[in-house]
């Protein structure tokens, strides 16, 4: 691989660094065209549309085919508010045609079945075959169905997951809305990893806060598969100041792995969870979040290990079973960073960076990423965590210990709740629009 002048090199690792840092790039910062080359983007979320979008931000004469069933995306950031009772989900949902108009991505509605790394290709369910110079899936989740014994598909039509935004949100919400006053609310955690590390906790608030606005008898019962989670300390803070946590009347109760909060088994009929040592509990509205995967892609094509997830050389996100072939977002294995839409809009950057890079035949930027993470604990109280990473010593993504932040006792959680608002329609305009 011939090493890339230094005039394009600072062009290109000068513009990536600010991007991954402000969220956004210079269309200029690129390295001498690809021309012809062609890059087939599989799944359309926060991932699959930044990187599509960047690829053609840096490199025009690319040809970037985005291919994803979905006419529409639905985010997961913003869905608890719907379940919280103060969003509504049509404001949560972006069409991807911003990326063709304006960026040149051709969108292809399908969905791939079929990926075949000897011929470079995939194929999708409607029989259509697209080749590729280099292919980059981002597949986001699965769900383990049975990874919690009695909870399949049918299940949560039932007992909503409500980890992919859509029908199983708006179904959560209106079991809330049927909840009588006085009735039990359930939530299930898994262990780590998971999409989104704090969400559980956030919804939790987020129910707790439509609680005491509209059903002020009921209670919400959190069964965790661990110890110990995301901004554990600034959650609980928020809980005692707004819920009463830690008193006889809180609307919410978190049951710690260690105090048998592990459920194992889902009775579906008798809406009822079964605990690691056999305590039964019977609940009037039940939010079951199971065990993930990588997407369904990602294991049929034989693209995950035995985690489940996706290996990858963070240095490109290129597969390490497969070459040509590259891994982003929530599928990936990506060490410290946490499967996020921060992490995958920013993942996608760099990846799309590395790709023109690796189709120029220079040697791709040195990479940084970074992580926001806003929750909300009701509509005007908000807390925040923020790393930024960097490859390590032995070639993984490690946090940089002096770049992470977390909300200040002091700060303002009623601005940081502005700043939630404001970082939501930020990351949404740079990966859709």
């Amino acid at each position: 691989m011939k090493p890339l002048n230094r005039r394009a090199f600072l062009s290109l690792a000068g513009g990536i660094s600010g991007l991954a840092i402000a969220g956004c790039a210079n269309a200029d910062n690129k390295v001498a065209q690809a021309s012809g080359k062609k890059v087939v983007v599989v799944g359309g979320g926060f991932a699959g549309a930044t990187v599509a979008k960047y690829l053609r931000k840096f490199d025009a004469s690319v040809q970037v085919t985005l291919i994803d069933e979905n006419p529409q995306y639905i985010t997961c950031p913003a869905s608890n508010w719907v379940i919280g009772g103060f969003r509504e989900l049509s404001t949560l949902t972006w069409d991807r045609g911003a990326l063709h108009s304006r960026h040149g991505v051709t969108l292809v509605q399908d969905l791939v079945t079929t990926i075949d790394p000897d011929a470079k290709s995939v194929t999708t369910k409607k029989g259509d075959k697209f080749v590729y110079d280099r292919l980059i899936v981002a597949p986001g989740i699965a769900i383990k169905w049975n990874g919690l014994e009695g909870y399949d598909e049918a299940a949560a039509e039932l007992l909503p997951h409500a980890w992919k935004a859509g029908a199983q949100t708006t179904l959560l919400r209106k079991q809330l809305e049927a909840l009588p006053d006085g009735g039990k609310v359930f939530m299930v955690c898994p262990a780590n990893p998971f999409r989104c590390p704090p969400g559980p906790y956030e919804r939790a608030s987020l129910i707790a806060h439509y609680l005491k606005t509209n059903k002020p008898k009921s209670k919400l019962v959190l069964f965790d598969a661990k110890d110990n989670f995301s901004k554990q300390g600034l959650f609980e803070k928020a809980w005692a100041n707004l819920y009463g946590y830690g008193t006889a009347q809180s609307l919410i109760e978190w049951v710690p792995a260690s105090k048998d909060g592990k459920i194992v088994q889902v009775d579906v009929k008798n809406k009822t969870l079964i605990s690691e040592f056999g305590e039964k509990h019977k609940g009037d509205v039940i939010n079951v979040i199971p065990p993930q995967q990588a997407g369904i892609i990602a294991q049929t094509a034989g693209l995950s290990n035995e985690t489940g997830w996706c290996a990858v050389d963070a240095q490109t996100w290129e597969s390490k079973k497969y070459p040509f072939i590259h891994l982003i977002g929530d599928a990936s294995i990506a060490g410290a960073m946490p499967k996020s839409g921060s992490s995958a809009n920013s993942q996608a950057k760099f990846c799309a960076a590395a790709v023109i890079a690796l189709l120029n035949e220079v040697a791709p930027p040195k990479p940084t990423w970074l992580n926001v993470c806003y929750s909300l604990v009701n509509p005007e109280y908000a807390i925040s965590v923020t790393s930024v990473y960097a490859l390590d010593a032995e070639q993984k993504v490690a946090e940089i210990k002096a770049s992470a932040g977390v909300s200040k006792p002091e700060s303002n959680k009623q601005l940081e709740a502005l700043y939630t608002e404001n970082w939501y329609q930020n990351i949404v305009k740079d990966s859709f629009l």
